[in-house]
């Protein structure tokens, strides 16, 4: 019987959709691959597995994060956009 690790799964996984991001499902079914996979006799360690879902975590917080700020920009952007259109009328 062959066993190979998540770890190996997902690097297979990542290298052959490079271009594409992992999102929450890809967390979830990779972290089911995981347990699915593990010695039962050495589970993964509670600590590790609860540091994978602290960075899982923190990066949704980054992303959207990321997603209002460029929101943000957007609107600053047109604002500037409007004022200097407008300066330019009064002159």
């Amino acid at each position: 019987m062959t066993v190979i690790s998540a770890t190996t799964a997902s690097a297979a996984a990542s290298s052959n959709t490079a271009s594409k991001t992992l999102g929450q499902a890809d967390f979830i079914r990779l972290m089911t691959t995981q347990m699915k996979m593990q010695d039962p006799l050495e589970p993964v360690d509670n600590k590790e597995m609860i540091a994978q879902m602290a960075q899982f975590s923190s990066l949704s917080g980054i992303e959207t994060m990321n997603s209002t700020l460029k929101a943000i920009a957007t609107q600053l952007d047109t604002l500037i956009a409007a004022q200097t259109s407008q300066n330019a009328a009064q002159e």
